[in-house]
């Protein structure tokens, strides 16, 4: 039988008087307790005001104190009863307790037994399947004041919460959150957003992803149209199957939400659960390939199991249009076989979703694999021209951001000139793209990087993308050097830092039958011009009207290119050049540097500068010299009518610290 100390409302006051609190100020009838105490929460059910606690406590003769501590009640006594099962499901009241005193805001009760006389002990009260509902009054105890689950049917603080998106109504959305109880089952609440009043929307959990259209396995409680909200309680599948809370949170599927039980083919809402939830993503640019305007995004993202949702999103495809879509190999301006088929593109919404968990040849492949990935996407105009519309680059062929450009200039067709653009990828390799203007149509002109500067000349190191002289452009994916046979990429590796330091030269050539004929050419990496520059007057000297300047320009690597540029020499003629130690007014001095010949024809002459002459008369073969030291040196140029008249000066100048 249960054990009740309060026979009357009118000895409540008698016996608070005589009870005691324990450490928490938990007040429990007198009675020796072993320390074991549970607390449960009573939320508000009628008045937002009003809520509570439950505090179980057992005793050492097998009793259980209950104590009810409310915050809100202001007068009145209001029933409160144990009842079987869930909040959520209801349930028949297994043991009355002590009506809540509405001043003092406290009802205690010592149990022993269920109210049909089962002996019930602490801990039977601590995993019942049970809850405890405080009424308003003996007279109304259809209004709730508070309510909360005790026992196996606790919530135990773990949870979980899925977006639902909008689906096929705009304006409405939501969340679906999982809740796990003692017991294990699962609390599942779905709140929506912006479902019209008067609604009821049926809701179920399906097999499968999104995009996968499963069967029901789990149907939830119908979603309130003027409250957006929808309770169930899950223990099973609907096929009788027991699942608990951690099988949830790893199934596969996903919720809908309808539009009502008449149209189910319409959504409101819709979210992967479990296993398919989306935890992260990465997004990629759609580039317009045949169109400028068709263009967009790729979004590669990841479920919980580790497998991807690939959506593109493509703005003005061909409405009744079906654009076809596929992951290839390699990079885009490399080109690759077909590895992964994508659905096709509608090109009446402009998207597509598809679950890749593997390559076409079976092959598995995660996201983390998708990231990491030597492809690119293309999207098709249709399944019968298959013309690129929209293509990027993914994986290791993303570009990071990081980029280059170099000057290329005209050369020996006048009016042909522009850059070179390195962009760095995810892998460290380089996209290499040319743009110059003035190329003549339908001109196909090749490109290659140099070995050394531009002024000294050098071997092919490595093949660009020949030019098109219609579009002006070329792209080439380098990731090595040439083989010794010439094979593009064959040899060794090169990085983009690699490339930002390689000690080289780019030449565009005018046609494959005249690579002799080099339309636009620029110096690269360590060879690049910094802008710091230093220009010195040449004066006439023996020969009236031929004068001129040298300047001094700082390469990267802290070398030096030196430009002679005079006027008024005589065509056909060869004009060497030499930097000599001391001043003009201390000629002759000893020979430091031996320069290029000036041209007669150009007046032009250009020499890389790394070092003195060696003792014996070699070019750059003495020690090394740097630009801040060529611009601090003690010494003028000479510049003499020709090889066999060297005592003929046609134009000397100071330079370095001996210049004005």
């Amino acid at each position: 039988m249960k054990k009740i100390y309060f026979f009357a409302l009118s000895l409540l006051v008698l016996i608070f008087a005589g009870c005691s609190n324990d450490d928490d100020g938990v007040a429990i009838i007198p009675g020796e307790a072993t320390g074991n105490i549970t607390t449960y929460d009573l939320s508000s059910v009628s008045d937002p005001d009003i809520s509570g606690t439950v505090t179980f406590t057992e005793k050492t003769d097998g009793s259980t104190d209950i104590s009810i501590l409310m915050d809100g009640t202001t007068g009145g006594s209001h029933p409160a009863h144990i009842h079987a099962g869930t909040a959520l499901e209801g349930g028949d009241i297994v043991i009355d307790l002590t009506p809540v005193d509405g001043a003092t805001r406290r009802s205690l009760t010592n149990v022993t037994a269920t109210n049909d006389g089962t002996d019930v002990s602490y801990e039977d009260l601590i995993n019942f399947d049970g809850y405890i509902n405080v009424h308003a009054s003996a007279s109304d105890l259809g209004t709730l004041l508070a309510q909360g689950d005790i026992g196996e049917n606790a919530l135990t603080g773990e949870s979980k919460e899925y977006t639902l998106f909008t689906k096929d109504v705009e304006g409405i959305e939501g969340t679906a959150l999982f809740e796990e109880r003692v017991s294990g089952e699962t609390l599942i609440t779905l709140d929506i957003q912006g479902t019209p009043e008067g609604g009821m929307h049926p809701a179920h959990i399906h097999a499968g992803t999104t995009l996968d259209n499963g069967a029901i396995v789990v149907s939830l409680t119908t979603v309130d149209g003027d409250t957006g909200m929808s309770m169930t309680d899950v223990s099973a599948l609907n096929d009788g199957s027991p699942v608990t809370y951690e099988e949830l949170l790893e199934f596969d599927g996903y919720i809908n939400v309808h539009a009502s039980a008449n149209d189910l083919g319409t959504i409101v809402a819709q979210g992967d659960i479990g296993q398919n939830e989306i935890l992260d993503s990465k997004e990629y640019e759609l580039m317009a390939k045949t169109d400028a305007n068709v263009m967009g995004t790729a979004t590669i993202a990841m479920r919980a199991d580790s497998t991807s949702v690939v959506t593109l999103n493509v703005e003005n495809t061909i409405a009744g249009t079906m654009h076809p879509a596929h992951i290839h190999e390699n990079s885009a301006v490399e080109t690759g076989a077909i590895v992964v088929d994508l659905m096709a593109v509608n090109g009446d919404t402009g998207i597509s979703m598809t679950n890749v968990s593997a390559l076409n040849d079976d092959t598995e492949v995660s996201y983390e694999d998708l990231l990491e990935f030597d492809g690119y996407i293309n999207i098709h105009l249709n399944g019968t021209d298959l013309t690129v519309v929209s293509q990027t680059d993914i994986g290791a062929n993303e570009l990071t951001g990081n980029t280059k450009s170099y000057v290329l200039a005209t050369k020996d067709v006048a009016g042909i000139n522009g850059t070179a653009l390195f962009s760095e990828r995810m892998d460290g390799t380089t996209l290499v793209e040319l743009t110059l203007n003035g190329t003549p149509a339908g001109g196909m002109h090749p490109a290659h990087i140099h070995a050394n500067t531009a002024v000294e000349g050098g071997d092919i190191e490595i093949t660009l993308g020949t030019v098109n002289g219609t579009t002006g452009m070329s792209a080439v994916q380098v990731e090595a050097l040439n083989g010794e046979d010439g094979t593009p990429n064959a040899g060794e590796a090169i990085t983009y830092a690699e490339l930002l330091d390689f000690d080289g030269y780019i030449n565009v050539h005018l046609s494959a039958t005249e690579l002799g004929t080099i339309v636009a050419q620029g110096d690269i990496g360590q060879n690049e011009l910094t802008g710091t520059s230093k220009t010195y007057v040449l004066n006439t000297k023996d020969v009236p009207g031929i004068n001129g300047t040298a300047k001094f320009e700082e390469r990267v690597n802290g070398e030096t290119l030196v430009t002679l540029d005079l006027d008024g020499t005589p065509a056909g003629g060869e004009h060497p050049a030499h930097i000599h130690a001391g001043s003009v007014a201390e000629a002759p001095g000893d020979i430091l540097i031996t320069l290029m010949s000036v041209d007669g024809d150009t007046g032009m002459s250009q020499t890389n500068v790394t070092a003195y002459n060696a003792e014996d008369g070699t070019a750059n073969g003495g020690a090394a010299i740097t630009y801040d030291d060529m611009v601090a040196i003690d010494g003028y140029i000479n510049v003499h009518l020709s090889a066999t008249q060297l005592g003929t000066i046609v134009a000397q100048g100071n330079v370095g610290a001996n210049a004005n």
